[in-house]
C-alpha cells in the first residue's frame, strides 16, 4: 500500500511515517499543507491520502478542501480524514458521493496503530472507515441543514465569516472585493433564510445562529 500524509505537525508528521513504515506501509510523501497534499498526489497517485482537516496557511479546513477535491480529480485513491475535530461543512460533501474510499478518524479515538493501518486499508481498498462520532455529527448536521441549502457557496462563505465575527469590510478584504459586494451577498442570504428586516434588526445574529446550528 502506498499513502501520501498531510499533517502541519512535523513531530506527528515524522511519527506516522515511521510507524506505518513498520507495518509495511510505503509513504511516498509526507507534506505540511493542503497545496503540497495535491501536488503529491497528482505526482504520485497513492493508494490512499491521510489528511489532517486544519492546515496552513489558515489552519481551518484546508485539509478538508483538499481531500474533496482529492476526491474530484482522483477518484481512485482512498481518502483518510486523521484529525481531533469534526467538521460537517465539508465532510457530508466528501463522503455524499458514496463513501467509497473515504474514511474520517478522531485522533483522541485512535488506541490501536493495527486498527488504524486496517482502517486505511479499507479506504485504500473503496472501503470506509467512518468513526462512530463522526457519522453521528454528520447526520445530525444533514438533518439541520436544509434552511443553509438555499445557500450559494460564496453565500456559505460570507456566513461563516459572520459567524467568526467578521464585519463587511473584513470579509471584502478576505475576498478582494468590494464592500458593496459583500453586502449583496449578506441581503441574500438574510433573504434566502427568511430573515425580513426587524426593529431591531437581529438578522445577522439569528443568520449566525442558524450556521451555527447545522456545523457546530
Amino acid at each position: 500500500m502506498n499513502v501520501v500524509i498531510a499533517e502541519d505537525s512535523v513531530l506527528l508528521r515524522d511519527g506516522l511515517v515511521q510507524l506505518l513504515a513498520m507495518r509495511g506501509v510505503e509513504v511516498s510523501a509526507a507534506v505540511g499543507d493542503a497545496e503540497e497534499l495535491l501536488a503529491a498526489v497528482a505526482e504520485h497517485r497513492p493508494d490512499a491520502a491521510v489528511v489532517d482537516i486544519r492546515l496552513p496557511p489558515t489552519q481551518t479546513d484546508e485539509g478538508l478542501r483538499a481531500a474533496v477535491a482529492i476526491r474530484r480529480t482522483h477518484p481512485g485513491t482512498g481518502v483518510l480524514i486523521f484529525s481531533q475535530h469534526v467538521e460537517t461543512a465539508y465532510a457530508a460533501e466528501l463522503v455524499g458521493d458514496g463513501g467509497a474510499g473515504v474514511g474520517y478518524l478522531l485522533k483522541e479515538r485512535v488506541v490501536d496503530l493495527g486498527e488504524f493501518v486496517a482502517a486505511l486499508e479499507r479506504v485504500a481498498a473503496g472501503g470506509t472507515a467512518l468513526d462512530p462520532a463522526v457519522v453521528a455529527r454528520l447526520f445530525g448536521a444533514s438533518r439541520r441543514a436544509s434552511a443553509l441549502d438555499a445557500l450559494t457557496p460564496r453565500e456559505r462563505e460570507v456566513l461563516a465569516l459572520m459567524a467568526e465575527g467578521r464585519t463587511n469590510s473584513a470579509i471584502a478584504e478576505r475576498f478582494v472585493v468590494s464592500e458593496r459586494a459583500v453586502e449583496k451577498h449578506v441581503a441574500n442570504i438574510f433573504a434566502k433564510l427568511d430573515l425580513p428586516p426587524t426593529g431591531s434588526d437581529h438578522r445577522r445574529v439569528l443568520a449566525v445562529l442558524r450556521y451555527l446550528d447545522v456545523a457546530g
